[in-house]
């Protein structure tokens, strides 16, 4: 009997679907994993932004992510939004403590540049969080708020990469999605471990359809981790996978839709 790979995910709701624990499990089916999930805050949030966000208490997350690891076990894990340094610091303990591959993905703020975490929880993040991660996946704004590094062209990224790795992750995604100003033609990612260096280069593709990226490319991450691929295979799947779902993403509600987690197997004709 067939038995997909484990992957949990440790993360934040989103109810519009687009981002956090719904974005996490739909990558993780299309990649061929069997999703779990710790939910670590509810957010009400949408094509237009995030009305409102509560988090967990630890004692819940604490339990939930036991309980999966303790009977199911995982392959590897992704983190997403953690909202406060008590969840930073329960989880980084929780990690610590399993034998499994991490990504951790820092969230900061929304695509649409809600908090979604608290200022004085950055400190947990440096000091407990990027030491146990495999692999760190930090946007350009989650690069300044952790390190005071701004990133406008893409010789600063390798200045960022020293510094996220400073913190002790294994290896960093510097994800340039986000460079301002910069003309080019594609869409670069800069991956290292501080020795081994890979650019990654994809089409930068006119489609503002594209709430749920972050999330999507480190679960993409994790579940190529979970099949037994090495960092560079995993982050390099992932990064094919994520341009093919941004080339899809399709409108929903008046503001930012969401990439398509479904589309290599959507038919055409069944697309928004």
């Amino acid at each position: 009997m067939h038995i997909p790979p484990r992957v949990l995910t440790v993360a934040g709701s989103d109810s519009g679907g687009g981002a956090g624990i719904q974005a996490d499990l739909k990558t993780m089916l299309a990649l061929g994993a069997h999703g779990m999930s710790v939910l670590t805050a509810v957010t009400a949030q949408n094509s237009l932004g995030v009305q409102g966000a509560w988090e967990l208490p630890v004692e819940a997350v604490r339990a939930q992510y036991r309980s999966v690891v303790d009977d199911i076990g995982v392959q590897a894990v992704k983190t997403g939004m953690l909202a406060s340094a008590p969840l930073v610091e329960a989880v980084a303990e929780l990690l610590a403590g399993t034998d499994a591959p991490v990504v951790v993905d820092p969230v900061g703020v929304s695509k649409h540049g809600d908090a979604l975490l608290a200022a004085e929880a950055l400190d947990s993040v440096r000091q407990r969080l990027l030491p146990v991660a495999t692999v760190a996946t930090p946007n350009l704004d989650e690069v300044a708020q952790l390190t005071g590094v701004r990133v406008e062209s893409e010789a600063d990224m390798r200045r960022a990469a020293a510094a996220v790795l400073a913190f002790g992750p294994r290896w960093v995604v510097i994800k340039g999605g986000h460079l301002a100003g910069s003309g080019s033609a594609e869409a670069v990612d800069l991956l290292t471990d501080g020795d081994r260096e890979q650019w990654l280069r994809a089409p930068r593709l006119d489609n503002r359809h594209t709430h749920g990226t972050g999330c999507t490319l480190a679960s993409a991450i994790a579940s190529g981790l979970a099949k037994g691929l090495d960092v560079p295979e995993a982050v390099a799947a992932a990064k094919e996978y994520v341009t093919g779902a941004i080339a899809a993403g399709f409108p929903l509600g008046s503001g930012i839709g969401p990439v398509d987690h479904a589309w290599r197997v959507r038919d055409r004709s069944d697309r928004p």
